[in-house]
């Protein structure tokens, strides 16, 4: 289970992981997309963060007792201490830390993340890693996600994938 703020690269980096582990890969936001059967972003605009975060609970439910998976939730998961502890006992929770100023910089297309959207991204950034910070460092594990490359970052989180099998 990958954790960060939106836009550290969960999904790039943990898609990546979980090919090199021959594992499957979810993101979270995909799948609440597919379901719902509309985009995150309007998901919060006609129901709001709430409707969105019972949607995440409702895909950590089902993933709880899956194996062999990198998962890639929304960056406000960790908030959800029901979801957190549902996954705790069998998986581990690896937070990919990046400053908000970093994270900002490697944003492109802030209109696709909704809590970043209509806002200046490195404010809601800041806003966001203060709130979730301490929970963020909750992880099991903690990579420096500034300090080290793409192939490196997917290389540490295979890594920890390979001693769990």
């Amino acid at each position: 289970m990958l954790v960060g703020l939106p836009g550290v690269g969960k999904t790039t980096i943990g898609r990546a992981a979980a090919k090199r582990l021959d594992w499957r890969f979810l993101d979270f936001d995909e799948e609440i997309e597919r379901r719902a059967g509309m985009e995150v972003r309007e998901i919060f605009r006609t129901a709001g963060e709430s409707h969105f975060r019972a949607l995440e609970h409702e895909v950590t439910v089902e993933m709880s007792g899956a194996c062999g998976m990198v998962l890639s939730p929304g960056g406000g998961w960790i908030t959800q201490t029901a979801s957190v502890e549902l996954l705790r006992p069998a998986a581990r929770i690896i937070y990919l830390r990046a400053s908000p100023e970093a994270v900002a910089r490697r944003l492109r297309r802030v209109e696709t993340r909704p809590l970043l959207a209509g806002r200046d991204p490195v404010e809601v950034l800041r806003e966001l890693h203060g709130k979730q910070r301490s929970l963020y460092e909750t992880a099991d594990h903690v990579i420096d996600a500034e300090k080290h490359g793409r192939q490196q970052l997917i290389e540490q989180i295979a890594g920890l994938g390979r001693a769990l099998k």
